[in-house]
């Protein structure tokens, strides 16, 4: 009986979530679901993830890092949960036109790229702003677009002009 028990947990964990997003967007979830459950079980499990990250090009995932990605799930990922799951990671979040809007101020041509150096001058300059080395973890790299903000800093590295597409 245990079983049945979490089996019915697990489906009716999120049971208002499908009011949560336009019916547009579920059908999104449903094609990325479907895409991640592999084998075609109706769940997404430990291999099925693995071999997610392998079709991305991501060969060498620790099985930690997806031990801690399953931990986050009530109980097996069938749709419900997957939806459920993205509705609370989402919530609070931006909606996309937002989202949208604030990456045309760095692309206002709409050009799909944005300028590493603008980037990085914004990131350094504004609001709450980003250190050199944050814009190093930032962009995985040791290069500081903002010669001022990297002199006398070790190890960063003068740049050229840079583009990163996004």
């Amino acid at each position: 009986m245990a079983p049945k028990k979490a089996k019915k947990r697990a489906d009716g964990a999120g049971s208002n979530v499908f009011s949560m997003f336009e019916q547009a967007r579920i059908q999104e979830f449903k094609e990325a679901f479907t895409i991640m459950d592999q084998n075609r079980d109706g769940f997404i499990d430990k291999n099925d993830l693995r071999d997610t990250f392998a079709a991305l090009g991501r060969l060498n995932v620790k099985q930690e890092e997806i031990d801690e990605m399953l931990k986050e799930a009530p109980g097996p990922i069938n749709f419900t949960i997957f939806l459920t799951m993205f509705g609370e990671k989402l919530k609070g979040a931006d909606p996309e036109e937002t989202i949208l809007n604030a990456f045309k101020v760095f692309d206002p041509e709409g050009k799909g790229s944005l300028k590493k150096d603008f980037v990085t001058d914004m990131l350094t300059t504004q609001a709450d702003r980003f250190s050199p080395e944050e814009v190093m973890l930032e962009y995985g790299t040791d290069v500081c677009s903002v010669p001022s903000r990297c002199r006398g800093k070790p190890g960063l590295q003068q740049p050229g002009s840079h583009h990163h597409a996004w």
